[in-house]
Parts: structure tokens; sequence; C-alpha cells
């Protein structure tokens, strides 16, 4: 590193950021980092609301060096990163969104965490703030995983610091053909291309904020540019893992929350038209990258929404779709001739339907509610398999008894 180069450049995209950016710059001017250890450089989209001023005001008295670009509106949030990107220095880069706010040691911290792990990727907690946030990843502090072993793969926002390094060797940019997702496809390739990825769970990095406005850019866009960033994750994983159970491993992610929410309650306010032109959306990624090793990953209702996606059965979905939107549990049948357990849900051993028992078999870490023996008690799908066996070892023993009399 050089006297002059800066550890983390701090790469703001605002867009009528206004009056949530103020509380986003007062979270970077009080970071514990260093000042002249840290650059902003700030993007302001084309905002009409004076977000672009605010930002220059800022610029002359912030303690840290803070460059300002104003331009016309690009449409998205990728064009503003990758502006930022472009004219970064520091050996690290932080994507932090106009509306939303770092937590005071954030910088700090995660500069830390990636020098002394050497790792390429820095991910510190985020909560929501009027919003969900995730929460699956922060179970605890991690200083060195990856994407395959742990579940940094559900979240896939840019709100992370990278190692500016490992992005100008492989020439990543923010992919600006997408409306929606984009920041998915650009952090998943840094996690498959990084050289370790960090952790850090015992402190607040990241405030995500909710806008009361409701313009936060989540909330927005059709359903078809849904498919887009769908297919555009997909293909991305397809090119960088080889077939297998890692690459379903992480296919599971783009089904699970890209796609599967098209065929969610929505769909059942869904026009015939739009239904059917979801399903043609669907098809060709079902093609190419549904198969039976990453349905047995999911839940029975998923799976089971999911094939009927792969077959066009816009008719048998509504059913399991209105099924699931009423919080029904499923009846557990268990098969007499071999103990094996089924969940129920509609069109299930259906002779018209025709479909397959498997898709209605639980996984072992299913929790179902099971009317057969209370209704809404929950229970394991072990503790079903033990009862199973434990009935069946009864049986024969009557039978052996009632034989021998």
């Amino acid at each position: 590193m050089t006297a002059a180069q800066p550890d983390v450049s701090v790469i703001i995209g605002a867009y009528e950021a206004m009056p949530y950016l103020v509380e986003c710059l007062q979270s970077v001017e009080g970071q514990t980092l260093d000042p002249a250890r840290i650059e902003v450089i700030a993007v302001d989209d084309g905002s009409t609301d004076g977000t672009g001023e605010y930002l220059e005001e800022f610029a002359k008295r912030a303690p840290m060096t803070v460059t300002v670009i104003r331009q016309e509106n690009s449409g998205g949030p990728s064009g503003p990163r990758n502006v930022g990107l472009d004219q970064a220095r520091g050996r690290y880069v932080f994507f932090l969104d106009a509306d939303d706010r770092l937590g005071t040691e954030a910088l700090e911290r995660m500069v830390a965490m990636a020098d002394e792990h050497r790792t390429d990727v820095v991910l510190g907690k985020v909560v929501g703030v009027n919003r969900n946030a995730p929460k699956s990843m922060w179970g605890k502090t991690l200083p060195r995983t990856d994407v395959f072993s742990s579940k940094i793969k559900f979240t896939l926002s840019a709100q992370k610091l990278f190692r500016r390094e490992l992005l100008t060797r492989h020439g990543m940019h923010f992919d600006e053909s997408l409306k929606t997702g984009e920041d998915a496809l650009f952090t998943m390739e840094a996690y498959l291309r990084a050289d370790g990825v960090s952790v850090i769970s015992d402190y607040t990095c990241y405030y995500l904020v909710g806008r009361d406005d409701g313009k936060h850019v989540t909330k927005s866009g059709s359903y078809s540019l849904r498919f887009d960033s769908a297919r555009a994750l997909m293909r991305l994983i397809a090119e960088l893992v080889p077939a297998g159970p890692r690459r379903d491993l992480l296919m599971v992610r783009p089904f699970l929350i890209t796609l599967l929410p098209q065929f969610g309650p929505v769909f059942l306010t869904n026009s015939e038209e739009i239904r059917a032109h979801k399903l043609e959306l669907a098809k060709p990624l079902m093609d190419a990258y549904w198969h039976e090793g990453l349905a047995r990953q999911l839940k029975v209702n998923e799976r089971l929404r999911l094939h009927l996606v792969a077959r066009g059965r816009a008719d048998l979905l509504a059913d399991v779709v209105g099924f699931v939107k009423a919080n029904k549990a499923p009846t557990v049948f268990i098969d007499p001739r071999g103990g094996r357990a089924y969940l129920a849900y509609p069109h299930f051993r259906d002779r018209a339907a025709g479909l397959p028992d498997e898709w209605f078999v639980p996984t072992v870490r299913e929790t179902v509610a099971v009317e057969a023996f209370k209704p809404t008690t929950t229970v394991h799908f072990r503790r079903l398999r033990k009862a199973a066996r434990r009935l069946r070892k009864a049986a024969r023993r009557v039978l052996k008894v009632r034989r021998a009399a």
C-alpha cells in the first residue's frame, strides 16, 4: 500500500435520496476508521430533490477525501456503482446505498477482518430498519469460509467489503442490462472467485433502511425482470461451477428466492394471460437447470410447485398455491405397504393428475403439521419414521403370536 492509497473506497450511488442521505453520510463521517484511510465516491444519478447539492456540501466539510460525480439518470443502480468502481483507489471497496447507513465501527472491523485472514470478501451483519433483512447467515462470526460451506448465498446484495484487486483482475462490473438482481449476479461471482470470505456476526455493520415513500429499488419492476435476474444468476453458476452437488447447492438460491415467489400467492391474482406468460418464461430455465437432485433439497410445497411449473400445469399449480396460502397443514400419509411417509398436498395420488409419489416425500429436516396424530402438532419426520418402525414391529409380533396359536 502506498502512502496515498486509502484502505477503503466507499461508493455511494444516489438517486432522489433525500432526506435519507443525511443519516447515510453522517454514518460515513462517524466511522472509527481513520478518515485518512477512507475515500468516498458519490455518484448523483440525475436527482432533482437536492441530493447532488447535499453531496457537494458534504464534500467540502468531510474529514475524508470525497469525490462527487453528477450525471444524467442511468435508470438503475448499476451505472452509478460502475462509475464509482472505475474511480476507486482503495485496497477495498464498499457499496453503500444512499438510504442506508453504516454501524460506527463497520469499516474498521471489516478491513481488519480481511487483512488478518486475507479474505477477498467480508460480510458485516445487516439488520433491517422498517424492513426485513437476511438473518440465516449471522449465526456466528466466520473468519474464513466460502459460499458452499455457509449460508452466505442467501445474501447477495452488494453491501459488502470487496478486495478491489479481485474485481479488477476479473474485470468485474455490475450488469447494467439487468434492472433487478444485478447485485446478486455481481456478489455471487465475487463469492465464487474469492480466496476466502469472512462473516462478522457479533457487530451490526449495516442498517438496511425501509423508505417511508416505498421507493426502494427492490420494490419496483415487473415480474419479467425477475425472470431476467434468475436466468443471469443460473447461467453464471452453471458457467463457474461444474454439474454436481456443489452446483445444486447454489442453484437452490435462484430457484427458491427469485423464481418461486412468482408462483406464490401472487399467482392466484394473475390473469390467465400472465400465468401463461410466467410459465413460458420459466420453461427454458426449468429445462436447462431443474432436476431431481436439486428438487430433493427443497420442502415438499416448494418442490411440488416447481415440478408443476416445469410441466406447465397452471391448473394444478393454482390448487397447491391456494392450499399453501391458506396455511393449511397437509395430512401425513404413511403407506402401509412400506411405512414410507408422504405429505398429502393437493393432487397426491390423484389418478387424473398423475403426479409421482416422490414429489410428496418430505425432507429429513422438514417439520410438518400432522393431522393424523394431533391437529397442528409439529413433529420431525425422523420421529414419524421411528413411530412407523415401532408400529411395524408391533404388527409383526402380533402376527407371529397368531400364527403360533
